[in-house]
């Protein structure tokens, strides 16, 4: 009755590239794992840069006071990405009895 253009055939070269069954899994695990290592490699340059900031605020104290704030937000925002990893264990595990539950997702597909 929908049916106007007729079958689309699979292309062969998906042949190549293996089973895209559990795509959405795999799609949001890659995407978790690549914020959290852009949420470290962000917090090393925020860190150099404060260090740097506080070595050369000499005799300053509101450059020194900056550059120590620059610091405790970026220990606190590691705290936070941390305290989910953790968060994410715990709540795995109270609801599906594997703490990797839901830090490794996967999407059940139909046959």
């Amino acid at each position: 009755m929908f049916q106007i253009f007729g079958p689309i055939p699979r292309p062969n070269a998906l042949d190549n590239f293996g089973s895209v069954d559990p795509g959405l899994g795999k799609f949001l695990n890659l995407t978790m794992k690549i914020l959290v290592v852009g949420a470290g490699v962000y917090a090393l340059i925020n860190l150099l840069l404060a260090g740097y900031a506080f070595m050369a605020a000499g005799d300053e104290p509101k450059k020194i006071e900056s550059a120590w704030a620059k610091i405790w937000q970026t220990m606190i925002g590691l705290v936070f990405v941390a305290g989910a990893f953790v968060l994410a264990a715990i709540f795995g595990l109270l609801i599906y009895g594997d703490t990797r539950a839901l830090l490794t997702p996967t999407l059940p597909t139909i046959p």
